[in-house]
C-alpha cells in the first residue's frame, strides 16, 4: 500500500496543472521530470550567479501571471451564477436558525441542516445588506438586525407563524440538538476492527430523520442513552 502512495505522489507532482500551465515538478525545478523511460536531455544545464537569479525571478513572475488568469476565470464563473438578494420594508421573511449540535457534527449539510422560523416583517433597512425585523416578545434578547444571508423571502402574506416556543433558542440563533432515544443497533466491520453503530432519533426530528452514530461517540457525549440498557 505504501508503494502505491509513492506512485500516486509521483503522478500528482508530474501532472499538468491548468492554472500553472505546467507540472508542480517543473514549477519547482525549472524542467520536466526525467525518468529512465524518457531521457530527453543528455546533461544538466549549468546556471550560475545572476543568470540563476534572473531565471528564478522570471519563473515566479510567470507562475503569478498564470495563477491570476486562473483566479480571474474562476471568479467569472462564480459571478455568472450569483444574484443579489434584496428586500423591501414591509416584506415578510423567514429567519435562519442553526442546530448547535448539527453545526459541529454535520457542517451545513444533512438532516440537521439550518432551519427557518417566522415569518417576520422587515421594519427598517441598514445599509445595503442589513435588515431590522419586528421580532416577537420571546425573541426580545436577540438583536433585531440581521445580514441578508440569514434571511429567506416569504412569498405570500402569512396567516400563521412558525412558532419557536418549544425550542431553547440562544442569542446567536442556535439551538441545542441532542439524542432522545436509540432506534436500532448494528455492527460495521472494517479490516482491523468491528464498530458498533446506533440509529439515533434527535430532538425536534422524526424517526425518518434519524442518523447512525458510533458507540464511542455516544458513550462520550450522551452517556444517558445507555443508562437503562
Amino acid at each position: 500500500l505504501g508503494q502505491m502512495f509513492t506512485y500516486a505522489e509521483f503522478s500528482s507532482n508530474n501532472s499538468y496543472q491548468a492554472s500553472l500551465k505546467m507540472s508542480p515538478h517543473e514549477t519547482l525545478y525549472g524542467r520536466k521530470c526525467r525518468t529512465p523511460l524518457i531521457w530527453t536531455e543528455t546533461k544538466e544545464r549549468s546556471i550560475f550567479g545572476t543568470n540563476l537569479l534572473k531565471e528564478a525571478e522570471e519563473k515566479v513572475r510567470l507562475i503569478r501571471d498564470r495563477l491570476k488568469v486562473a483566479q480571474s476565470q474562476q471568479k467569472s464563473y462564480a459571478d455568472s451564477r450569483r444574484r443579489e438578494l434584496t428586500f423591501d420594508i414591509g416584506d415578510y421573511i423567514y429567519l435562519k436558525v442553526s442546530p448547535l449540535r448539527g453545526i459541529k457534527r454535520f457542517k451545513v449539510k444533512g438532516k440537521l441542516a439550518p432551519r427557518y422560523i417566522g415569518p417576520y416583517q422587515i421594519i427598517a433597512k441598514h445599509g445595503e445588506v442589513a435588515y431590522q425585523l419586528a421580532l416577537p416578545d420571546y425573541l426580545s434578547d436577540v438583536h433585531p438586525t440581521f445580514h441578508v444571508s440569514q434571511l429567506k423571502k416569504c412569498l405570500r402574506i402569512p396567516e400563521e407563524e412558525i412558532s419557536m416556543n418549544t425550542v431553547e433558542l440562544n442569542q446567536d440563533l442556535t439551538y441545542p440538538e441532542y439524542p432522545i432515544r436509540i432506534l436500532e443497533e448494528a455492527q460495521r466491520t472494517t479490516r482491523t476492527k468491528t464498530i458498533r453503530m446506533f440509529k439515533i432519533q434527535w430532538n425536534h426530528h422524526t424517526e425518518d430523520e434519524a442518523t447512525w452514530e458510533r458507540e464511542d461517540y455516544l458513550q462520550l457525549e450522551f452517556l444517558y442513552l445507555f443508562e437503562d440498557s
